[in-house]
């Protein structure tokens, strides 16, 4: 069968169903928009004499031991978010969601925002790993906010936190820093913040499900596909690389595999959900 038709053809099957359609996207779709995922040369971070990577800095831990350090971390990378401009898939989710209305979820790992400035709505867009551009107190009900308007946008590598930078960042009457509103690895889902349990009550009764741009190495990812796996939903994963999301899709008689670009294949599924190409 001609790929487009089978697309269509799972699409029919999820549209017939009075239930969501999700879609899960990660760090392939953004880095269509360029934005690095931070692995490699491009993710060492120097403190002192030390290199760290991504995965030592982003931790509550290494957040209590140097939050000066992490914060002139977050607001480089902050940056490079905000250089980069939402790409052809992020565009053809927006207009999916006009399509489908309220039978529309998006559920992303990514951090940068790109989704909401690209035109998806706050309310069907679950930032399952936090948004770069706020941050919050870590009260018992913490509140999250916007990182201030006096704090550049574009950090330099080299800049270091100023007094004022200190104060704009301050909460708690300035006792403490406010952190960045992210998931850390040393860190665990929940819903106020990361809408954990609305994630899985979407997964419970979702009609079809479409991975776009990450390979699984989170639990929530994780537990939507083998959720979709196991009700016979249609799953169609996006990508250029094998996964386990890619043999899960493989394994299944509703599974589909598009081996290539977010930007070649989502506006094509976007079609076939009814979304317009303009």
């Amino acid at each position: 069968m001609d790929v487009d038709a089978r697309i269509a053809e799972l699409a029919s099957f999820a549209l017939d169903r009075d239930a969501p359609v999700v879609f899960l996207t990660g760090a392939g779709i953004s880095a269509e928009s360029g934005i690095p995922t931070f692995r490699g040369n491009e993710g060492y971070w120097k403190i002192g004499s030390v290199n760290y990577q991504p995965e030592e800095l982003a931790t509550r831990a290494a957040f209590g031991r140097m939050p000066e350090e992490l914060w002139a971390w977050y607001l480089y990378r902050r940056g490079v978010c905000r250089a980069a401009r939402p790409n052809a898939a992020h565009r053809a989710l927006v207009r999916t969601e006009k399509a489908l209305g309220d039978r529309f979820l998006l559920v992303t790992q990514n951090v940068d925002g790109l989704h909401l400035r690209a035109g998806t709505s706050r309310e069907r867009c679950y930032q399952i790993h936090g948004n770069i551009d706020f941050m919050r107190c870590e009260d018992e009900h913490p509140r999250v906010r916007e990182i201030p308007a006096s704090i550049p946008v574009d950090w330099p590598k080299t800049r270091k936190l100023s007094d004022s930078d200190r104060a704009a960042l301050a909460c708690c009457g300035g006792k403490r820093f406010a952190r960045p509103h992210v998931l850390w690895f040393d860190e665990s889902y929940d819903e106020e913040l990361f809408h954990f349990e609305s994630s899985l009550e979407a997964g419970a009764t979702m009609s079809m499900l479409v991975v776009i741009g990450t390979s699984g190495a989170t639990t929530l990812p994780s537990h939507l596909v083998s959720t979709a796996v196991r009700r016979g939903v249609p799953l169609i994963v996006i990508g250029p690389d094998e996964s386990p999301f890619t043999r899960a899709a493989h394994g299944v008689g509703n599974g589909l595999v598009l081996a290539g670009t977010a930007g070649e294949w989502v506006p094509r599924v976007a079609r076939a959900l009814g979304a317009s190409d303009v």
